[in-house]
């Protein structure tokens, strides 16, 4: 009795594992993902993608050269077969690899193209804002200043002293600021 309970027990844990029934490609992959995520320690082998193989390249010279003229055996005709297939493989070959590099080629050229219209409009926005954060700078200046000179003239002092070095700072960030400053420091 001991051993049926054994083999009824052993007998239940096979049926109850789930079956999971593959409907969709999408079960599939899940599946999978579930039995790579069982193990997370164990390492998954990625298969590298095999190189093309390029054709042979042709003979440099055809021994037997087929032709009109009687004498040509019954297996010439295989002979020649074999080697019109190649040719032909061969020439398939170098036209696809020569479409293979000219879309390459125009991707490259698309990709740059996306490339520097997103630099033009990032540098358009940049100015944009900038420009914005200086009227901006410009009006709470000259906001300053008006309510300044109601208060009283110690207060002017300063507020100049601060508008200069505002000025300064501006400046210093523009590149037309740069050569002005060059110019100032030259003798003339």
């Amino acid at each position: 009795m001991a051993s049926e309970k054994e083999t009824s027990k052993k007998a239940k844990t096979k049926d109850e594992k789930d079956v999971k029934i593959i409907k969709t490609p999408v079960d599939l992959q899940r599946l999978k993902l579930e039995k790579l995520m069982k193990n997370p320690t164990k390492e998954v082998i990625i298969p590298e993608k095999s190189k093309e193989k390029s054709p042979r390249a042709p003979l440099e010279f055809i021994r037997n050269i087929w032709g009109s003229s009687a004498g040509a055996g019954s297996g010439d005709f295989h002979v020649y077969r074999g080697v019109r297939r190649r040719e032909y493989a061969r020439q398939k070959f170098i036209k696809e690899m020569g479409e293979k590099d000219e879309l390459d080629v125009e991707y490259k050229k698309r990709l740059e193209q996306h490339k520097l219209e997103a630099e033009e409009r990032t540098a358009k926005k940049r100015a944009k804002r900038l420009k914005k954060k200086q009227k901006l700078k410009a009006k709470k200046f000259k906001k300053n200043n008006t309510g300044e000179h109601k208060g009283g003239s110690d207060s002017d002092d300063d507020s100049a002293d601060d508008s200069s070095e505002d000025n300064s700072q501006g400046e210093a960030n523009s590149p037309s600021a740069a050569s002005n400053d060059e110019s100032t420091d030259k003798p003339k």
